[in-house]
């Protein structure tokens, strides 16, 4: 992660835990459960820990670990042997808890109706928190030796290399450490400011009374969070029209209750904000990865500044779906072309494989090692958890992989997504030390979507017919729609409601249903006649876990924008640009992200690169209406 290692930061845990969803997160059981018979293709985790007796002996001798960090107190100024040499225990026992989580996290994944394996995966994640606690002296002790003192240190003693541009950033970090007991108190509030979090989780994917409801075919659907992205893509108008106001009216039902939960979790930022000294919560948590504000000012400028591309995107939804009155807002979902073409995982393997070669010998290097060996978890099963993420925290193994691999298209490009953040853990850890292995998220997103585009960009190529041709530029098309569009709409969201609480005021259900429904009537063109929202599906913003991950959103939107930029570089065959990725992606966490991503050639502070990606969908269109136009 590109921060010091030993502030723990949120998004570091969701990264190893997720990798990447521009969806929410569900967490229900895969909804069509296959019978696995290739163990190829599920995960080994022996490579961990050959049983769960040698997990928890692993987790036992990690907690003790972590209460005899507090010896190490009061000497790292003794000399640059003393601080190496804590340093060094201190690293090592954070990268033992991350294997220790990840091992317990995957385990549990796997049948989310196992409660010992929720509970082991609680009790590891509890292990973050003591350790922060634990070690909450050490940035105050750190800054009171001062800058010259470390600077000599770091001279006398070359093996503090590794741990140097943690020391550095921890530095950087002055105005905003406390003293040593008001640091050890902060850590261990963590596990209060984190409860809106768990109890909005428990209470979304596991109380909710979710309906069910039969469409005009007769299919009936239980309107969980996962039949909802089922039910929303139905042919039929009336059904989509069905699903959403029954899906929606039961979260209306608890408007109040989410407000609440709201409330409480952006009231818990603003607390860190000011008990850290910082001017607003966007800056606290830009901060972490040294991110110029300038960059998120930038993104919802040119993305505000764009929205008539996204309208031109609704209209030719409209075409395409023969929708002859208005456009609403449940018409978004359902696919513009349907095509009967299965993806099988070893299809997935092999198209992936093809379309990234552009990326050089030593990617590719990487890739087929983690496609050969028992790195991923393939099919839906019982009790499964749904979507796909990478785990790639555990340092001295290997990163793994969850899909929920279902032979189609979107399966296909679900996988290279992954296989671009797997990859991306294999070069790093190779390159780097475990202090500076871990990255950031918008460099992970960059790379796992270059991969999608490069997938896209080659099947598009590679079309045989108009239909098939217009399913794959349909795809891209829907992805650029939620990944950049949709999810700046939620970064401005995220802004105006922790702003509300900067001012003073208070978060209520009907505040945040009327401020988020000003947003989707603005980018979804409801006042220049575009599509129509109803008032009802304004409380779409309770259905974002992500909003409780304090300003994540916007770097999927910024990632997307510099992935198109890197994509369209390589494709073109452009040696120093393919070698530049690869040098990004083993830079790991060596600097911040921002600085990494200029030396890969993209400014993301600069309108450039959204803008190339506004090109990027408007010739997207263009293509798709010669071929309508010529149908």
């Amino acid at each position: 992660m590109i921060t010091n290692k030993y502030y723990f930061p949120l998004t570091l845990i969701l990264f190893l835990l997720f990798g990447c969803s521009d969806e929410p997160l569900e967490y229900e059981i895969a909804p069509t459960p296959n019978i696995v018979t290739n163990e190829q293709y599920t995960w080994d985790l022996t490579d961990l820990y050959p049983d769960l007796s040698a997990w928890q002996v692993a987790k036992e001798k990690a907690a003790q670990q972590i209460k005899d960090l507090s010896k190490l107190q009061g000497a790292l100024g003794n000399s640059s042997a003393t601080l190496l040499s804590a340093s060094d225990q201190i690293s090592a026992v954070y990268k033992d808890v991350v294997r220790i989580y990840v091992h317990a996290n995957l385990n549990a994944d796997v049948d989310t109706r196992i409660a010992e394996n929720q509970e082991r995966s609680q009790l590891a994640r509890n292990l973050f928190s003591d350790l922060s606690a634990a070690i909450s002296w050490y940035n105050p002790e750190l800054l009171a030796l001062g800058e010259k003192k470390i600077a000599q240190f770091l001279a006398q003693e070359p093996a503090l290399a590794k741990h140097g541009f943690g020391i550095n950033d921890a530095l950087r970090r002055a105005p905003h450490t406390l003293v040593s007991e008001i640091e050890t108190l902060l850590a261990k509030t963590s596990k209060l400011t984190s409860g809106a979090n768990s109890i909005y989780s428990v209470f979304a994917n596991a109380n909710m009374p979710w309906p069910t409801v039969t469409l005009s075919n007769g299919k009936e659907i239980r309107l969980s969070q996962a039949g909802y992205s089922a039910g929303r893509q139905a042919t039929s108008r009336e059904d989509r029209k069905m699903v959403f106001d029954t899906f929606w009216s039961v979260w209306q039902d608890y408007e109040a209750t989410l407000g609440a939960i709201m409330n409480s979790q952006i009231q818990g930022l603003a607390f860190k904000t000011d008990a850290r000294n910082y001017k607003s919560s966007l800056g606290r948590a830009l901060f972490d990865d040294n991110m110029p504000p300038e960059v998120y000012e930038t993104l919802v400028e040119e993305v505000n500044q764009s929205l008539p591309t996204l309208h031109r995107y609704f209209k030719l939804r409209k075409r395409m779906l023969g929708i002859k009155d208005e456009m609403r807002y449940y018409d978004i979902y359902p696919p513009l072309v349907n095509l009967n073409k299965q993806f099988s995982i070893e299809d997935s393997i092999e198209v992936t494989r093809r379309a990234l070669k552009p990326l050089g010998a030593e990617y590719m290097a990487a890739y087929d090692l983690g496609v050969k060996n028992r790195w991923m978890h393939v099919y839906p099963s019982e009790g499964k958890r749904s979507g796909a993420y990478m785990s790639g925290g555990a340092y001295d193994v290997h990163p793994y992989v969850l899909l929920n691999h279902n032979d189609d298209f979107e399966s296909a490009s679900t996988f290279a997504h992954e296989y671009g953040h797997a990859v991306h853990s294999v070069l790093a850890n190779a390159q780097q030390p475990w202090e500076t292995a871990g990255y950031s998220t918008f460099i992970a997103e960059t790379a796992s979507i270059m991969n999608e585009m490069l997938l896209q960009d080659m099947v598009i190529d590679e079309a045989k017919t108009d239909n098939e041709k217009l399913f794959y530029l349909g795809i891209g098309l829907e992805a650029l729609r939620g990944t950049f569009y949709r999810q700046t709409m939620f970064a401005e969201f995220e802004l105006k409601i922790n702003q509300e609480v900067e001012s003073g005021n208070v978060l209520t259900g009907s505040k945040l249903s009327s401020m988020y429904l000003e947003l989707l009537k603005r980018y979804h063109g409801h006042d220049q006649g575009v599509m129509t929202i109803d008032d009802l599906y304004s409380i779409e913003w309770a259905y974002i876990p992500h909003f409780y991950y304090d300003f994540y959103v916007f770097q999927y939107a910024t990632s997307i924008a510099a992935a198109s930029g890197l994509a369209k570089k390589i494709s073109t065959g452009n040696q120093q640009s393919q070698q530049d990725f690869i040098t990004l992606l083993k830079a790991g966490g060596s600097d911040y992200p921002y600085e990494l991503m200029k030396n890969a050639g993209i400014d993301m502070a600069t309108p450039a690169p959204y803008r190339a990606l506004v090109e990027r969908m408007n010739k997207i269109m263009d293509e798709m209406e010669t071929i309508l136009d010529r149908s």
